[in-house]
């Protein structure tokens, strides 16, 4: 087994040097934002989707065009808008009026990575319109279903639902999202290095450095990651923890988790920890590759009672007291 270990630790080493070949390309026009970037890649890495929430002006829409733009692949952007329409989205059929049949016309979802931008300003009735997408990677438009090439990932922004013109995204949608990182502003530092870099003369942009295979080769290779059968078991701990908190020795939070984490949670935590160590040139899963994605699986998959709320606790704060009393192998 060490053997075994020693030889994917040599893989991961060699195959996941074009992730430094990324960073570098997307830090000549972003400023800073590396755990959003990271996240950006894992979701990449893993095939899941990512929800990005933070107010407007944090490059949300320009990080995730840049690396669309080190990537040699076929790339969307779709602006929500309160009177988008599902057909807007998927496509829709077409009536020729010269040979009297229909003709399917494609919609922008047709692409391998899809920039949904400020995607809870669009109603109920488009957001359904993604989940089979993004769920099934699949299209049905008429009576045909099309498969969606790979890879094909959706990276979502999102304003904070307490914003004007926003409509809360179903739950069932959210989940389907496999990390939600929450945006936050820049330092002082970086602010002044952001303003001197978008106020000059010079022209930013980033260069295509990986193909859509590299992706799909690193997957492979990310599936084979070591995962030991104790951060197996400690992968579930949290999850259970967050169902039945009473059990796992944390009595003070069941009165405000009205619902726990589903199975789905388990299945990115595991997916997300190998990414994790993959994008660390590491072969294997520590524990602490865990703590460092599982905010972000767990966040928008945690739901509070009321009595939470009353008393101004946040599903973070939550998951925070989880990770620091559930036993770390």
């Amino acid at each position: 087994m060490e053997n075994d270990v020693r030889v994917i630790n040599e893989m991961v080493k060699r195959e996941s040097a074009f992730v430094d070949r990324v960073l570098k390309e997307v830090g000549n026009v972003i400023v800073g934002q590396q755990y959003m970037v990271e996240r950006i890649l894992l979701a990449l890495l893993t095939g899941g989707h990512i929800l990005l929430e933070g107010v407007p002006g944090l490059a949300k829409t320009l990080t995730v065009n840049t690396i669309s733009r080190t990537i040699r692949t076929r790339f969307q952007r779709i602006q929500f808008t309160p009177d988008l329409l599902p057909a807007d989205l998927i496509g829709t059929m077409i009536y020729n009026q010269q040979t009297g049949t229909f003709s399917v016309k494609k919609g922008p979802i047709f692409a391998n990575l899809i920039l949904a931008d400020e995607i809870n300003r669009a109603p109920a009735k488009v957001q359904s319109a993604l989940l089979e997408a993004m769920q099934e990677h699949q299209v049905t438009i008429g009576e045909t279903t099309y498969r969606l090439d790979e890879p094909f990932v959706v990276m979502a922004t999102q304003n904070p639902i307490e914003q004007e013109g926003t409509y809360p995204l179903p739950e069932a949608q959210v989940d389907r999202f496999m990390v939600m990182v929450k945006v936050g502003y820049p330092t002082k530092e970086e602010e002044l290095a952001i303003m001197d870099r978008m106020t000059g003369d010079t022209v930013l942009d980033a260069s295509p450095v990986i193909d859509p295979q590299t992706i799909l080769d690193a997957r492979s290779i990310v599936s084979q990651v070591y995962l030991d059968p104790k951060i197996k078991q400690y992968i579930v701990n949290i999850v259970f923890a967050t169902r039945s908190p009473e059990q796992h020795g944390l009595p003070d939070l069941k009165d405000y988790i009205q619902y726990g984490a589903s199975p789905r949670a388990s299945i990115f935590l595991a997916r997300a920890a190998r990414a994790h160590a993959f994008l660390k040139h590491r072969g294997y899963v520590i524990p602490e590759d865990i703590k460092s994605v599982g905010m972000d699986i767990l966040r928008h998959r945690v739901i509070l009672t009321y009595e939470a709320e009353a008393e101004d606790l946040t599903s973070e704060d939550v998951i925070r007291q989880i990770f620091e009393r559930v036993e770390v192998p």
